[in-house]
């Protein structure tokens, strides 16, 4: 479907508000391996039912375990740090968070496993991780390009002990390896550089369920989970598209649960919005998600903004980076594509429609663009379905509540 953003500057008669967001992706996904792998019955309070979400949830049943949900919450039987299964098939679809934390789980299993994946998928980086696993005594059978989904795992339960990982494309391979590797026993040495505030996220939701993680020069990882209920924090990311919104309005739109302490890192960017951020340089690359949102609203700025460390981006659902200059271009905004980011020229963005290219932030994010400029519309806006399946529901009621 395609969704004509309603333009409401100058139309504001209350700017204030307040709105829900599904629960953490990244956080829901982190505790329901968790759960998965710890020994007893868990509930998690609040999660993310996203598409993601999911999938992922449908990939540890289809494992064996035992996880069911009820609204927002999701009770999962956990297998004791061993799968009950030694094989069979997983659909990982394009759900990125999964298909990582699934194949170090099956690589760390002694079975042998096909993981296939949606033709998305295939296309995005995972190569780091297989090459790590495969150092640690798992063995891979490419079903197409070599270092890509699908393939199949011949898994062990006794890997290496000591794993090295480069981390530059994504920290989701070295979230991956701790996750997977609590119930062996390992350490793991990341080289490369990315933003690690999604690691200390991993560490710190490893830590609430039992696990042992320590960190000097490496990150050694021991002890396994135990059960427990778990309550998932408001998705920082999606409440990013709020409070971008509040920054280019001048509303004062609050997201329940959210803007407060987080264990989030595109919580950063929601700090941006409140000091009032206005153009300038802006090292991206620990909270990159909000790359696209931080380009969409660039436009209104005062000063030109430079956005910088996000060269792995092009990796993601789609190319970001040429996304990102695609739509400024069809919005008439001046963009330049830099080493590693993206510079961008104040202008006022024209009518314009915004090909979202499969990804969901891409959606999202041009979205808030249009409430300030008419005649922007979203195309295919249902693939918000990946994380936020109402989010244009949401926003249209929001829209029409502030006029």
């Amino acid at each position: 479907m395609d969704y004509s953003v309603p333009c409401i500057y100058g139309r504001i008669k209350n700017g204030k508000a307040q709105v829900c967001v599904p629960g953490s992706k990244s956080l829901t996904a982190r505790a329901l391996l968790c759960a998965a792998l710890a020994d007893g019955v868990s509930v998690l309070h609040g999660a993310g039912l996203s598409d993601d979400c999911k999938t992922f949830l449908d990939c540890i049943r289809g494992l064996g375990v035992a996880a069911e949900g009820s609204g927002t919450d999701i009770t999962v039987r956990g297998c004791g740090g061993s799968l009950p299964v030694s094989g069979g098939e997983v659909y990982v679809g394009s759900a990125g968070t999964a298909a990582r934390f699934v194949t170090a789980l099956l690589a760390f299993t002694d079975g042998t496993f096909t993981v296939r994946a949606s033709g998305q998928m295939t296309r995005r980086p995972v190569g780091p991780l297989l090459s790590a696993l495969e150092s640690a005594g798992a063995r891979f059978e490419f079903l197409g390009e070599r270092g890509c989904f699908p393939f199949v795992v011949h898994g062990t339960a006794s890997p290496a002990k000591r794993i090295f990982v480069d981390v530059s494309k994504s920290s989701q391979f070295l979230s991956a390896l701790l996750m997977a590797g609590a119930c062996r026993g390992v350490t793991v040495f990341a080289t490369g550089s990315h933003g690690m505030d999604y690691v200390r996220m991993t560490a710190r939701v490893m830590r609430d369920f039992g696990a042992e993680v320590t960190e000097d020069g490496g990150f050694s990882v021991r002890g396994g989970y135990r059960a427990r209920e778990y309550d998932v924090e408001p998705d920082v990311s999606a409440a990013c598209y709020f409070y971008a919104m509040n920054r280019v309005l001048g509303t004062d739109v609050s997201v329940l649960g959210a803007g407060g302490a987080s264990l989030q890192g595109d919580s950063r960017f929601i700090e941006l919005m409140r000091a009032g951020f206005d153009g300038g340089r802006v090292d991206m690359s620990s909270f990159s998600d909000q790359a696209l949102t931080m380009a969409a609203i660039a436009p209104y700025f005062s000063r030109p903004t430079q956005i910088c460390g996000i060269s792995h981006i092009r990796g993601q659902e789609c190319d970001r980076i040429n996304a990102i200059k695609f739509n400024l271009d069809g919005l008439g905004v001046p963009c330049r594509v830099t080493e590693d980011g993206v510079e961008i020229t104040p202008a006022p963005p024209r009518p314009a429609r915004i090909a979202t290219f499969g990804d969901h932030r891409v959606a999202m994010s041009f979205a808030v663009t249009g409430l300030r400029s008419a005649g922007v519309v979203i195309e295919h806006a249902e693939v918000c379905a990946k994380t936020f399946g109402d989010y244009f529901e949401v926003l249209g009621a929001l829209a029409e509540k502030l006029t």
